[in-house]
């Protein structure tokens, strides 16, 4: 089963790594572009029985690692 996991800041945490990629691309002429946040992708393959396991792996993946639940939200997604 494929997963992908999509690991954002939450609101109103400061993104200095977005404001310098957003700083980046009006060096660049990109001048319509404006709150950038930058966030983390993860495609895993899940070897598990059902959906429901494997959803339950994956949470339990970001809750320990992949996420650091004070500052980030998590969106989980199975194909």
């Amino acid at each position: 089963m494929k997963a992908r996991i999509i690991v954002t800041l939450k609101t109103g945490v400061l993104d200095p790594q977005g404001k310098a990629i957003e700083s980046a691309l009006k060096s660049f002429g990109i001048d319509s572009v404006e709150g950038v946040r930058q966030g983390k992708v993860f495609d895993l393959e899940v070897n598990a029985s059902d959906r429901a396991s494997a959803e339950a792996a994956l949470k339990t993946a970001c809750e320990k690692l992949l996420a650091n639940t004070v500052v980030e939200n998590y969106a989980i997604e199975i194909a």
